[in-house]
């Protein structure tokens, strides 16, 4: 059986939509598969990898990519992970069976050193609930 593919999107794809894609290859990397995409593509903030490492997942092969990069492309579900995000997905050229709004706050713009631990395991919890319905 093939797995259902799953598509992260935030503005920079540097934190966010990278944690989303990284946590869903390690909770359920046997029965989907993991991208993520930006609007506005960044290198990836060593604060979220570092936040996946502590938590023991792994951060192989990720990589800010661009949403133009998986245009023409159909995905089960699109998750997509900030705000800025949202009107980008409205004209993003690909189809999904689901749209998910999980709008998790840019670590960045916290004050808190914990703040990338935090928005990780925000989306840990919506990914758990995700994932019972989605069996």
């Amino acid at each position: 059986m093939a797995k259902k593919r799953a598509l992260f999107l935030c503005n920079a794809n540097s934190a966010r939509s990278l944690m989303g894609e990284a946590l869903l290859r390690h909770l359920a990397g046997d029965r989907f598969e993991a991208h993520s995409a930006g609007s506005e593509p960044d290198a990836p903030q060593e604060m979220a990898l570092s936040a996946l490492k502590k938590q023991g997942i792994s951060t192989e092969g990720l990589a800010s990519k661009s949403l133009d990069d998986f245009s023409g492309e159909h995905f089960a579900a699109v998750i997509v992970l900030c705000d800025k995000s949202q009107q980008a997905c409205r004209d993003w050229q690909g189809t999904s069976d689901e749209h998910l709004y999980w709008d998790i706050r840019d670590p960045r713009n916290i004050g808190r050193a914990d703040a990338y631990e935090q928005a990780l395991q925000e989306i840990r919890r919506r990914l758990m609930l995700w994932l019972e319905i989605n069996k």
